[in-house]
Formats: C-alpha cells, sequence, structure tokens
C-alpha cells in the first residue's frame, strides 16, 4: 500500500513538472521574436571627459585627465617624427631610434638598472616610432609615478644608445628580413604598398641587410637630436592624479628642457600614384590558395566626403555586405572578403579590396571583386542597406570612448595632425546625414575601377584559367630577398 502511495504521489510530481514545463515553453515561445523585430534602447550620447591643456614656456604641449576609478597613471608623449623622415639608404634607422632609446639606457641609469627599477613596481617605459609619430609611453601605480615618470623623462631627455643594444636590434632585424617572404599575406600587403606608393617612397620602401648594415649608433644620436625637443612634443597623462600636483612634476623634469628656437616642422614627402592599373603576380609555388589585393591611391580623413565614403564601406562590408552576400555567399568564393576606402590623416591612403580563395578561382574572385565595385557606383543602395550600414557606424562610435585614456589619445593625435578636437563628432553627425545619393555619387567620384591595381600572390601552375585572362600583360615581381653585403676582411 505504502509502495502504491509513492508512486502516485510520483506521478503527480511528474505531471505536475511536465506541465509547468510545457506551459513555460508556451509561453517562452509566444514571447519569442525574430530578430527583426527586437529594439534597443538608443546608444547614449558620447560626451568628453573632463580634461586640462596647457603649455610649458618650453613649448611642450601638455594635456591632464584625472580618472580616479583605478590606482594607475599613464602617458604618453607623441613627437614629430617618422620613418618617413628617415635617408633612403638607412631604412630602419627610426625604429631602431626608438627601441634603442628604451633598451640602451639612459646617462642616469644602465640598461640593467632601468628594467630593474620598472620591474620591482610593475611599471613600463617604452618607446616606439613609426611611419609618421613618434611615441613614448609609460605606467605606473599612483604610488610610484614620482620614480616612474623620472625615468620617463630621462629616455626622452637623455638616452645613451648602448652600442650592445643596437646591435642586438640590428641582428632581430636582420632576423625578421630573412622571414619576411613566410606568409603570403605580408607579401601582398607589403608588395601593393609599393606598387600603390613606389618602392622608393618613404610609404613603400622597406629594410633591407644593405640599409641595416649603414646604419652606426651616431645616426641614432642624431635623429634623437633632431626630432625630441620639447617644442616638437604633445604630452597626455590620465589616471588616479591631483592635477595640481601632476603639473608639479612635470614641470620638475621637463620643465628646464630647453626648447629648440630653429626648430621647423619637417616637410611632408610628396605623393603620387606609382601605378595606375595593371596585373601583377608574386609566383609562391607552395601555396595552394591565391592572396588578392586590387586597388589605387585614396584619400586623407579631412576630405569633406570621408563620412559617405565610410558610410560606403559599410554597404561593402561585413556580413550583409555586398561582398559578404556575392563573392562569399553566392559564389562561394572565399571565406573572407573586403573591401575599404582608407584614409590617413596627412597623406592619401588607399581604396583596397581583396582577400583569399582557391587557387583555380583566382580569376573568378578578381572578376567578382571589380564587378561589385562597378556595381556600388551603378547601382544605388537600398534604403536596407544604406540604414545598415549608418546603424552599425554610428553604433561603433561609442567604442571610440569606451575609457579615458582612449578619449585622450585620440585629442592628441587630432593636434598632433592638426585637426579640431570635435572632428569626430563632426564626422559623427555627416554619418547620420548620409543618402543613397551621397554613397553613390562618392562611390562615382572616388573609385576608379578602370584603373585598379591587381596583385595575386599565388601559384602559377595552379590558378587556372591564367592571370591572362585579366590582362594580356602580367607583371612578375622577385621578392628574391638580397644577400647580406659580404663583411669586409681583416
Amino acid at each position: 500500500m505504502a509502495k502504491g502511495k509513492r508512486f502516485i504521489v510520483a506521478l503527480v510530481a511528474v505531471f505536475a513538472f511536465l506541465a509547468v514545463t510545457f506551459n513555460f515553453s508556451l509561453t517562452a515561445t509566444a514571447a519569442a521574436k525574430h530578430y527583426t523585430e527586437l529594439q534597443f534602447a538608443p546608444l547614449p550620447e558620447v560626451k568628453l571627459p573632463k580634461y586640462e591643456r596647457f603649455v610649458l614656456q618650453n613649448g611642450l604641449v601638455v594635456y591632464l585627465m584625472e580618472d580616479r576609478e583605478l590606482p594607475l597613471i599613464g602617458g604618453t608623449a607623441l613627437v614629430r617624427t617618422g620613418s618617413r623622415w628617415e635617408p633612403a639608404n638607412k631604412v630602419g634607422l627610426a625604429s631602431f631610434t626608438g627601441g634603442v632609446m628604451r633598451t640602451g639606457g639612459t646617462k642616469q641609469h644602465s640598461p640593467d638598472d632601468l628594467n630593474e627599477i620598472l620591474e620591482q613596481r610593475a611599471a613600463s617605459v617604452e618607446v616606439n616610432i613609426g611611419e609618421a609619430a613618434g611615441s613614448a609611453s609609460f605606467e605606473a601605480l599612483s604610488e610610484d609615478v614620482e620614480t616612474v615618470f623620472g625615468l620617463f623623462a630621462e629616455v626622452l631627455r637623455s638616452p645613451v644608445f648602448a652600442q650592445a643594444k643596437l646591435d642586438l636590434a640590428k641582428t632581430q632585424a636582420k632576423g625578421g628580413i630573412s622571414r619576411r617572404n613566410d606568409d603570403p599575406d605580408d607579401i601582398a600587403n607589403r608588395e601593393f604598398r609599393k606598387l600603390i606608393y613606389g618602392k622608393d617612397s618613404p610609404y613603400g620602401r622597406i629594410t633591407e641587410y644593405a640599409t641595416v648594415n649603414a646604419i652606426a649608433r651616431e645616426d641614432l644620436v642624431q635623429f634623437h637630436q633632431q626630432y625630441f625637443h620639447p617644442n616638437n612634443m604633445i604630452l597626455g597623462i590620465v589616471g588616479d592624479f591631483d592635477s595640481k600636483k601632476m603639473r608639479s612634476l612635470i614641470q620638475a623634469k621637463l620643465g628646464n628642457w630647453a626648447r629648440n628656437p630653429k626648430f621647423t616642422k619637417p616637410t611632408l614627402p610628396a605623393v603620387s600614384p606609382a601605378n595606375t592599373g595593371g596585373v601583377f603576380f608574386v609566383n609562391q609555388p607552395q601555396l595552394t590558395q591565391s592572396s588578392i589585393l586590387v586597388g589605387h591611391l585614396g584619400g586623407k580623413f579631412d576630405n569633406p566626403d570621408y563620412a559617405a565614403l565610410d558610410v560606403l564601406n559599410g554597404v561593402l562590408n561585413g556580413f550583409g555586405g555586398r561582398l559578404f552576400n556575392e563573392v562569399r555567399s553566392r559564389q562561394g568564393l572565399a571565406y573572407s572578403v573586403y573591401g575599404y576606402w582608407s584614409p590617413r590623416f596627412d597623406y592619401p591612403g588607399m581604396f583596397m579590396a581583396g582577400g583569399q580563395t582557391r587557387s583555380d578561382a583566382t580569376v573568378q574572385f578578381v572578376k567578382a571583386l571589380q564587378a561589385e565595385i562597378k556595381r556600388i557606383q551603378a547601382q544605388p543602395v537600398t534604403a536596407e542597406e544604406l540604414a545598415r550600414a549608418k546603424e552599425s557606424t554610428l553604433n561603433s562610435f561609442v567604442f571610440n570612448f569606451q575609457d579615458p585614456s582612449q578619449t585622450l589619445s585620440r585629442l592628441m593625435r587630432y593636434e598632433y595632425y592638426g585637426y579640431p578636437a570635435d572632428f569626430l563628432f563632426r564626422y559623427q553627425k555627416a554619418v547620420a546625414a548620409t543618402t543613397i545619393a551621397d554613397v553613390q555619387r562618392v562611390a562615382k567620384q572616388y573609385l576608379k575601377p578602370d584603373n585598379l591595381v591587381t596583385l595575386v600572390v599565388g601559384n602559377q601552375t595552379a590558378i587556372q584559367p591564367p592571370l591572362t585572362q585579366l590582362a594580356a600583360q602580367v607583371t612578375p615581381i622577385d621578392v628574391t630577398i638580397p644577400s647580406p653585403p659580404q663583411q669586409a676582411q681583416n
């Protein structure tokens, strides 16, 4: 009898559970919506955090932005320099100068001492000189900022460029040269820049064994002396500090650094297209697929049409974009495909489209890219395409201001390149105002499908049909790495 009661109780419990589950499922099903029906609250308005800007008597521009969320302080100095101003026979000099400024120690601290002091405090000081700008940065706990900022100032003002550290950097650079053909995408990006800007342009040239060997310690010293002056820098600091005390620290460590009254901003290198069309090929017999780039010289961020061109990028790219839908999904020619109008701050960028595809689909892939570039000129985007592109662009706007250091970096970069501080907000309004007609207008005005430079890195024998279906003349590119010069015998 007891067993029978227990069985009945268990049975009732099971039915009760099933009833609740069934009802829950019905409720959930009734409440479920298609993703297109989902509604989200509008993104909050983005506002700049409070910051302070001032200029020391020696010309150093300073930005301060307090952020008390964590007991950390970080800072960056932007220096108007870059590899585009290094001598053509000493490509790599700017990079070595930045690297050895940090690794080579200062007049006050040896490299080992510098490393040990920083490591004990979980702090860092780094220097890097890229194509168009140099940067020196530090990070420290709030309690260690005086010590770490002092070391940061030493690295900026009095590096010794230890010969042993330069030798090590040159050895590492030569190792990179020896491996530069290991990745077909790296080959494609490197050689494409040469085709667009010219192999001798500061925006296209690359380091070689000969240019590395030509660089001596004295070259680093002179490069540093030429560009590292307080009246050629913008310093920004963000974190857990009192602005008045930080002002005093900056004045103590950098205020007596003499300005260079003779310094003038370096002239920007001239840019003109090295090629206005043509098909080029790098043969890599070991490959089973082709890396492809097509494009031409582009423009700058300060172009009044930049916002409309960026919306055009949104129409072409991403899930639901024209390239994804047509080249990847419908034709099945590539896992990834892209096309971007990619500007620069103070020199023309590029329009570039490309991706990777199997060898036997290479010609079809290139023709598909060409067709989509022509289609966006000839066929107005739909209202749905425009809305998707604008929404994705505007919704991503908030990520430009995720934290104060990111915001401060943007303000400094705008001042460095001579852009207004509210440039991004002007761009935001311009994106919101972009119309279907605007997108078609800029596509017709700026894209040049009849002057595309086409580069293929792939296996020549496996590419069938051959590239001659794209052009009667296909220009081969030799990427053989020049041998290191023979060392003089004693």
